[in-house]
């Protein structure tokens, strides 16, 4: 079959290796040529190539190489690197994910050349302005053709904005890859005898937002809970926040606790973990949403999410960098049952077949 349209994706970090495998392996079903331009943002190879690999997805075509910078100064690099790619490719369509800067410099660059742009996880709302994961979903959205969006709550923010036309429930791409990956995750759940870890007997945590590890009063109430739970919790550590725990010293109050401090891993063992432990301590909207698809349940040590729904349905709790919160809100009960919010596991056909109906349509 001759590849007719082309689709250029963009991504940034490690959570958009996750989004863009089942989308990638799915559009491979069509006549569609497939282009990858990683901005850069997430460098370390923990966090980046590792997943790559794990994901059997190719090389990049484009690293662009801007790795950290300020919001603005990352911003500018990327569209000035971007916009001669663009002319050159000249794709049909461009895919964005999530939420990151990369995500709306994407977007920005896609609009400015009238280029059509899908956004997968679209719909999504913190309702805090001050975050800036926030002006990367109200960005992407405003000037996107297609929203893709996972869920219900995200669905039903978007009509409030007026936005539906071309917004469309597909479900989450984060389950279709769990699904995909039974097998190697099965295979990694050798990592909890690695760390003498029981069964139903640990916290897993995770703790990297700019919020809590850039402020000292936050993150010490967050290792003050770490302290005080008799449990055995382990932590892998993203890179900002060993240097954060060392800067304000609170690396020796971790180490002298129940809590085994680990490097990044990669994401069949973090599943591993997950499917296994009873609560999970966390910042990260990724990891609140995969322990839900484990029926396990977090405790969120921001001080909002945007996967409203599992609040909702009682599994998250939001304790903020409250020391008395996260302690208290580990051995609280669940009283709710457990029900499917983000879909089938076929997220990703539903973005394939939707993009190539719309090439098709614009053809």
């Amino acid at each position: 079959m001759p590849l007719s349209h082309k689709i250029l994706h963009i991504i940034g970090n490690r959570p958009h290796y996750m989004k863009l495998a089942p989308v990638f392996r799915a559009v491979q079903k069509k006549p569609i040529t497939q282009i990858i331009i990683h901005s850069g943002q997430h460098y370390d190879p923990n966090l980046s190539s590792n997943f790559r690999k794990d994901f059997e997805l190719p090389e990049e075509n484009y690293n662009l190489q801007i790795g950290s910078d300020s919001s603005l100064g990352f911003l500018a690099h990327m569209l000035a690197k971007l916009e001669p790619i663009l002319f050159s490719e000249s794709p049909d369509l461009i895919l964005v994910y999530g939420d990151t800067h990369t995500t709306s410099a994407g977007a920005i660059a896609a609009a400015k050349l009238n280029i059509p742009l899908g956004h997968v996880e679209a719909g999504l709302r913190e309702y805090n302005k001050s975050i800036p994961e926030e002006i990367n979903k109200l960005l992407t959205d405003a000037v996107a053709d297609l929203l893709f969006v996972p869920s219900e709550t995200g669905m039903n923010g978007l009509l409030k904005e007026g936005k539906e036309k071309n917004s469309y429930l597909v479900g989450d791409t984060g389950l279709d890859l769990l699904k995909q990956s039974g097998e190697k995750i099965k295979q990694a759940s050798s990592i909890l005898q690695r760390y003498n870890l029981e069964e139903g007997k640990y916290i897993l945590m995770t703790c990297h937002r700019a919020a809590n590890t850039d402020n000292k009063e936050n993150l010490t109430q967050i290792v003050n809970a770490v302290a005080q739970i008799d449990e055995a919790i382990l932590w892998p550590l993203h890179p900002r926040t060993r240097k954060a725990l060392q800067h304000f010293n609170l690396l020796h109050t971790v180490e002298n606790s129940t809590c085994t401090l680990t490097e990044p891993l990669g994401y069949f063992e973090t599943q591993a973990l997950l499917s296994y432990a009873r609560r999970v301590i966390t910042d990260s909207g990724g990891i609140i949403k995969e322990a839900y698809f484990h029926k396990v349940p977090s405790v969120i040590i921001d001080q909002q999410t945007e996967w409203l729904e599992i609040i909702n349905a009682g599994w998250s709790k939001i304790a903020g960098p409250n020391t008395e919160k996260i302690v208290a809100f580990t051995k609280s009960e669940i009283e709710s049952d457990w029900k499917e919010l983000y879909g089938d596991g076929k997220a990703g056909e539903r973005i394939a077949d939707i993009c190539f109906r719309y090439l098709e349509n614009k053809a």
